[in-house]
């Protein structure tokens, strides 16, 4: 990410699996507390099912599995993150909505080389008040034939549901 020391970011942390991330906050239309899901049958499995949000019925994804991380069990601590993502509106399990912060852009850290293929899906680390919180790269994450994070490539995409 080519940034210059004056820009910031504008983001939304949240939590999964007592892990900090946040993704940009523009492409955020709406945070809602949790709402029981329909489940639609042979969906992969980080697709829990849909809502009809004011008349548009979308997916809910589990942002843990999607991760590779065990399952979110939902209550009434966490929250739905509607999103655009690819012309695509969805919307992501997490634990809870923890900030909307401001940070200065020089503050995002590369992520490691060490990460292997992972890094992909992340623009970076970012410190902040003594925790690190990695950065989601959305449009990489949901891009059209994107397995779930640790899977072999022959799962299916919440797309073909």
């Amino acid at each position: 990410m080519n940034v210059t020391q004056t820009e910031s970011l504008e983001i939304i942390a949240f939590r999964l699996n007592d892990q900090s991330f946040c993704v940009k906050t523009r492409s955020i239309r709406e945070i809602r507390g949790w709402a029981p899901v329909t489940p639609v049958p042979h969906s992969p499995r980080e697709v829990l099912g849909v809502i009809n949000l004011r008349g548009t019925v979308i997916p809910i994804i589990d942002l843990s599995v999607k991760l590779g991380m065990p399952s979110t069990e939902a209550s009434e601590r966490s929250a739905i993150i509607v999103t655009d993502v690819n012309d695509m509106t969805l919307g992501l399990l997490v634990e809870g909505v923890s900030d909307i912060l401001t940070v200065p852009a020089e503050s995002l850290q590369p992520v490691p080389q060490s990460a292997g293929q992972s890094a992909k899906y992340a623009e970076g680390i970012l410190a902040h008040q003594g925790t690190m919180i990695c950065f989601l790269k959305l449009e990489e994450l949901f891009a059209a034939g994107n397995a779930t994070a640790g899977e072999d490539g022959g799962g299916e995409t919440w797309q073909e549901f």
